[in-house]
């Protein structure tokens, strides 16, 4: 039922005036009257999967669809080493922060919240900020390891913030890769926990592997609607990529609905892909036949927009009607 935007992908890193190899994963939201892109860039060399670095870069559009990109990027390693200091001991050092990626973006009260997956020498963190200029960053905290994949809503419940994420533990599932999607609540987005179980992999019939949140849930009429990603693994038909080994797992968007008043309770899903990876430029990239949304909005129209990195190389956009997307959302 989404409709690709013909002038797909909208974000590419031909588009960048700094050096750029994927661009990907961003964070959007509306913002002050425009359209504010957080994303992630991996630069290096076009082809090759050891890239020299990360850093996030910034866009701006009027509607959504053409974007202009800052002179240069605003977060890159050691900034984020400034700005995490606080957050680690300081006999750690500065080099226990690698990278930060995958941004999210959630306007709480008027004001741009984020998440962050922040890779350390001790573990994949997931970290929370908040910024007023979408150059400087305050980061709140920062989850325990292995954690990442965090989107926030963008209202309070019963005065907690309430965040999505994707704990990835290896021991505690029959699977290696069976990561499901969890709540927590935090009164001051420090101090996290009533963490519970939201959806688990194996109740999604279009996957057999892990799945997590994907771009922040959205207020509709029957409930917060909730992009997901999700994998579905095959060995035996490797995709196309970047990579030396064979790269197997192809990422659908999924799409779940959640309660107005307890969002850690699904009451509707979607039993097929919302959107599957067919386009060339889905296809084909540093990792093949992947569809991860990260930014979601709905217009006054009712048009649904779905933000997405394609290929772990571009950035692209769908559209359909929220009715429509609701209506697809199966009671469980």
């Amino acid at each position: 039922m989404l409709t690709r935007h013909p002038a797909n992908p909208i974000l590419k890193h031909t588009d960048c005036p700094f050096p750029a190899t994927t661009v990907f994963n961003a964070g959007v939201a509306k913002y002050q009257g425009r359209y504010v892109m957080l994303f992630r860039n991996d630069y290096g060399r076009w082809g090759d999967p050891k890239f020299d670095g990360t850093n996030l870069g910034l866009a701006t559009s009027a509607d959504g669809i053409k974007w202009t990109v800052n002179p240069k990027a605003v977060l890159d390693v050691d900034q984020a080493r400034t700005a995490l200091a606080d957050l680690f001991d300081a006999r750690f050092g500065p080099q226990e922060i690698r990278r930060v990626y995958d941004p999210r973006i959630t306007i709480i009260d008027g004001r741009p919240h984020l998440c962050f997956a922040v890779d350390t020498s001790h573990g994949i963190l997931g970290g929370i900020a908040t910024t007023d200029d979408f150059e400087t960053y305050k980061f709140v905290s920062v989850s325990g390891p292995d954690n990442r994949n965090m989107v926030l809503f963008p209202e309070k419940f019963e005065g907690n913030y309430v965040r999505l994420e994707r704990p990835f533990p290896i021991y505690g599932r029959g699977k290696p890769e069976a990561f499901e999607i969890w709540g927590s609540r935090s009164p001051d987005l420090r101090y996290w926990g009533d963490t519970r179980l939201v959806l688990g992999s194996e109740e999604v019939p279009f996957a057999n592997s892990k799945i997590g949140p994907a771009a922040p849930p959205v207020r509709t009429r029957a409930g917060w609607l909730a992009p997901i990603h999700t994998v579905f693994k095959d060995e035996t038909k490797p995709l196309k990529g970047w990579e030396s080994y064979p790269w197997t797992k192809r990422y659908d968007a999924g799409l779940i609905l959640l309660d107005l008043n307890d969002p850690t309770h699904v009451i509707g899903m979607m039993r097929k892909p919302l959107l599957t990876p067919e386009a060339n430029y889905e296809l084909e990239g540093f990792r093949g036949s992947v569809i991860f949304p990260c930014g979601f909005t709905v217009e006054d129209s009712g048009e649904a927009r779905l933000y997405y990195g394609a290929a772990d190389t571009a950035i692209a956009v769908a559209t359909a009607h929220v009715d429509d997307l609701i209506a697809a959302c199966e009671p469980l």
